[in-house]
């Protein structure tokens, strides 16, 4: 039995978000209608779904596949000129075919931000010192909206600067290291006066066993399961910054 349900959804068929591609074929039968598409056809071979669109007196035909993270129909060395629309409950891939049009279910389904950990080494702190607005490099995995709490890596250890990736993102040349990175514009949202410390969580009795801990706050962090622990605390230190994060309280994400 699974220690912890997926994320759980509002206003739709199923309770909790979809794990796999057949909870996705599932939730797009209930909103192909909102979205004036007629199904003809599911079927067992690319493409998976042959559907209709109304488009002004008359209909489009479209060639749809179903993913659950859109990257898949990469990995999956489809061919892109015989599909029209991709339908994924997860949308991974800036880089998908500008012709291919993209369906993230979860926009339906009030799924909210989810909530980074981003390690910011010493010699990039005065980028997010300096100003409210700047590209940065994040997971591929990141959507717009998402937030992110910026780690300053030793020696300070601390997170005083939250900022939300308000982009789709691009992939491109890194500055920081050889090769291509993904990254989008974020924005400031919050400043705070009264940091957490890597020692904070440490020390906190729920926080001091979760895997970015343990892992030194090392690489794109998720830590979204997390929130309400990380939210309590940076309010009791900063309550000034209930304003700022207030569409972001773990009730509301």
């Amino acid at each position: 039995m699974k220690k912890h349900h997926p994320l759980e959804l509002r206003n739709a068929p199923m309770r909790y978000a979809p794990e796999n591609e057949l909870g996705v074929v599932y939730l797009f039968a209930n909103v192909a209608k909102k979205m004036q598409l007629r199904i003809e056809v599911i079927q067992p071979h690319y493409p998976d779904c042959i559907a209709y669109r109304r488009v002004g007196d008359g209909e489009k035909r479209l060639r749809i596949e179903f993913e659950y993270r859109s990257s898949s129909f990469r990995s999956h060395k489809h061919n892109s000129r015989q599909c029209d629309t991709i339908v994924c409950w997860h949308h991974d891939w800036p880089d998908a075919p500008s012709s291919i049009e993209i369906i993230e279910l979860k926009r339906f389904f009030g799924v909210g931000a989810k909530v980074w950990i981003q390690p910011v080494i010493r010699s990039q702190w005065g980028y997010i010192d300096g100003y409210k607005h700047v590209n940065w490099a994040v997971s591929k995995r990141a959507t717009p909206g998402d937030l992110l709490l910026m780690y300053r890596c030793a020696p300070a250890k601390e997170i005083r600067d939250v900022f939300v990736l308000d982009s789709q993102l691009s992939r491109g040349k890194a500055d920081w290291r050889k090769g291509y990175c993904y990254g989008g514009h974020i924005k400031r949202i919050a400043t705070l006066q009264a940091p957490l410390f890597l020692d904070d969580f440490r020390q906190h009795k729920i926080l001091k066993t979760a895997s970015f801990v343990r892992r030194n706050m090392q690489g794109n962090l998720l830590v979204s399961e997390y929130w309400p622990y990380l939210y309590e605390m940076i309010i009791s230190r900063n309550p000034k910054a209930v304003r700022a994060l207030v569409k972001y309280s773990p009730d509301k994400i």
